[in-house]
């Protein structure tokens, strides 16, 4: 078979989602942990695949565990940064000055 299943059902769904789907590159390994499959992609296309929060990668784990408990493999997925890219800085917290005067009014 030239394509795992695994494989076949991830190409499908990250090609779906990306908007560069002739970047879209899966490397398939197997070793004592299961099968590890490496996800390369254009960088532009990160953030439809990483989805807010995290959750659309979430979701893709989630089904690539499904189709492995099916075909009795553990099935991981790793999703390769790309080189020289950056994260963008996250949010910081906002943190406001709380006006001591009314927390003295407070204590009587």
């Amino acid at each position: 078979m030239a394509k795992e299943l695994d494989q076949e059902f991830l190409e499908f769904i990250v090609k779906t989602l990306v908007s560069n789907p002739k970047d879209v590159e899966i490397n398939r390994s197997i070793d004592e942990m299961g099968v590890l499959l490496a996800l390369k992609i254009n960088p532009d296309d990160m953030g439809q695949i990483i989805g807010r929060q995290g959750q659309t990668a979430r979701a893709i784990r989630t089904l690539l565990r499904i189709v492995g408990a099916k075909n009795n493999a553990r099935v991981n997925l790793k999703i390769i940064e790309p080189e020289g890219s950056q994260r963008p800085a996250g949010r910081e917290r906002k943190t406001e000055e709380v006006d001591t005067s009314a927390v003295d009014d407070l204590k009587l």
